[in-house]
């Protein structure tokens, strides 16, 4: 009989380690799906811009300097190794996007072509899911730090070498509220 209880109590035991290790697996796992769809929304985005460079070009000829200078963040992007990174590159390049479509204000013909038109909605719903893309992976950062710094998962996650992940930070730039002039 006390065989028995031994044998129970080491098989709870093994349950619950279990099912605290496959925990932590799912948090991180589910973090690193999110920073995949990152990856994913920020090559659907750079995919778009030399199709937007290209429309842009026909009408906007004298402008060389600013597309060329678009181009070369959008191949930051592609190259950069860290998420972090890649998101750092993405936001310089939005700020240079900014300036083209500001560009359309210039020129009524290409604000009227359709091409572009389109282009600028699809950049504009993939910035969306960038962002969305972004929240989901801090959220799912927050959640997997958390699980591995809360008892008694730490003590697994420090046996199985779980590590803290980084959260996706904001250039200072960026937090700074506009300033509106009038």
């Amino acid at each position: 009989m006390k065989t028995l209880i031994i044998i129970a109590i080491i098989l709870v035991i093994i349950i619950i380690y279990a099912g605290l290790y496959n925990g932590l697996v799912k948090y991180r796992n589910r973090a690193r799906e999110f920073s995949s769809q990152i990856d994913v929304q920020l090559k659907r985005r750079t995919d778009l811009i030399p199709n937007l460079v290209e429309t842009v070009k026909g009408y906007a000829a004298h402008e060389k300097e600013t597309l060329s200078h678009v181009v070369e963040l959008r191949n930051n992007v592609t190259n950069a190794n860290s998420l972090q990174d890649k998101v750092d590159a993405d936001n310089e390049l939005t700020g240079a996007l900014r300036q083209v479509f500001a560009l359309a204000e210039n020129y009524p013909d290409l604000k009227a072509n359709q091409e572009f038109s389109k282009l600028m909605e699809e950049l504009s719903n993939t910035e969306n899911k960038v962002s969305y893309a972004r929240q989901a992976y801090n959220s799912q950062v927050q959640a997997y730090d958390t699980a591995i710094q809360t008892f008694p998962r730490n003590i697994i996650a420090g046996i199985h070498g779980f590590k803290e992940m980084n959260f996706l930070q904001i250039p200072d730039a960026d937090k700074e509220a506009p300033k509106v002039k009038f």
